[in-house]
């Protein structure tokens, strides 16, 4: 019996075929020079690691969507990352952390996780970003947003558009401005991530009903947030929200979303989404955070994020022009293939007389010293 199944993929698994290849690599290096131009330095952590220390670096962090699997060298249980920011967190922590703050470090890999996300079955990502450790600072979270906004822009992205969010919201105003029950906080922050204001009320939440009209375009919706905040509880994050909003005006759409949390398991103060024109979906996500140590009060504060590329890089491989490639004939000139290559050329070499050029996707034959137009 023939076994037709042998070359299917898992669901949610998927190869990249040249011109998609091609373009990831190009959006790549292209994010991580925009990242290395601002003096982050790139770190590479492996894409396994034990448990526990993925785990355990970041409140939030949920093993669940982790693949795991028992290490038979130290019979510890390991897992495939999903996310590399907490493993940058432990380097920050252990080999970096003699190392002068603000630490600011980039990555770029793969992650995988046991199943996708919503309605996207995808199960492994190209995730790139930055983490500027040592700091939660206001000015930390614009310099973040505005080269999110840039690295974006350099993989190619066109019309970017940021939501700013406060994930720690109903923490705050529960303690005083709009107090709660312990046991009703979970549940208010529920309805309002949701947008349901029966929910909302349902749930003890009446008090902030008024925090689902502080959604939109961001001067329209920071005026309200504020209108809201009449005890000033608020003030602080207002004052900062205005700040990273003016850094990043004229570079992409600003808009707001307080109570936003999917998406926001361990930010603190201060978190954003990003958007491009022509691609759905959210694209990255970042935000302030704070770095778990071993020691209590020792914890370290920190601001970054993290970019998931891949449908920019579909849509981006969807219009990828052909390159131009020379083809190269039996006993061609070998130093002006060299040259021709040399100035950009791309060139395939024939290994036979039966090898045709137009069907290797050649554009170009090498005549003598020039290239000719097939």
């Amino acid at each position: 019996m023939e076994d037709t199944d042998r070359d299917l993929l898992p669901e949610g698994l998927e190869d990249r075929l040249p011109r998609s290849a091609a373009v990831a690599a190009r959006a790549t290096r292209a994010a991580i020079d925009v990242l290395e131009s601002h003096g982050y330095d790139r770190v590479q952590p492996p894409s396994i690691e034990f448990e526990k220390s993925l785990a355990s670096r970041m409140e939030g962090v949920q093993p669940r969507r982790m693949f795991r699997f028992v290490d038979p060298a130290s019979l510890r249980t390991l897992a495939l990352r999903s996310d590399i920011t907490p493993q940058v967190g432990r380097i920050a922590a252990t080999s970096l952390a003699g190392a002068a703050r603000p630490l600011r470090l980039c990555y770029a890999g793969q992650v995988v996780t046991i199943k996708g996300d919503g309605l996207d079955p995808t199960r492994e990502r190209l995730q790139l970003g930055a983490e500027l450790i040592g700091s939660d600072s206001v000015a930390a979270a614009a310099e973040l947003v505005a080269m999110a906004i840039e690295t974006l822009v350099a993989a190619g992205a066109q019309g970017v558009s940021v939501d700013f969010t406060l994930p720690d919201l109903v923490d705050t105003l529960a303690e005083k401005a709009l107090p709660l029950p312990a046991d009703r906080i979970e549940a208010v922050r529920r309805e309002l991530d949701a947008k349901d204001a029966g929910g909302l009320v349902a749930a003890g939440g009446e008090a902030y009903l008024p925090l689902l009209t502080a959604i939109g375009p961001f001067d329209t919706a920071i005026e309200r947030l504020a209108a809201i905040d009449a005890g000033g509880a608020l003030a602080s994050r207002i004052l900062g929200l205005r700040e990273i909003a003016a850094r990043v005006s004229g570079l992409a759409r600003v808009t707001l979303d307080p109570s936003e949390r999917h998406g926001f398991e361990y930010q603190s103060w201060f978190g954003f989404t990003i958007y491009a024109e022509g691609v759905s979906g959210v694209l990255g996500r970042g935000g302030t955070y704070r770095i778990l140590t071993k020691h209590a009060g020792q914890d370290e504060s920190a601001t970054g994020f993290s970019l998931y590329p891949d449908p920019l890089i579909d849509a981006l491989a969807a219009i990828e022009p052909r390159r131009d490639t020379l083809f190269l004939p039996l006993g061609h000139d070998v130093e002006a293939a060299a040259r021709l290559r040399a100035i950009g050329w791309r060139t395939v070499a024939a290994l036979g007389e039966g090898d045709d050029a137009r069907a290797l996707g050649c554009t170009h034959r090498l005549g003598g010293s020039e290239a000719i137009a097939l």
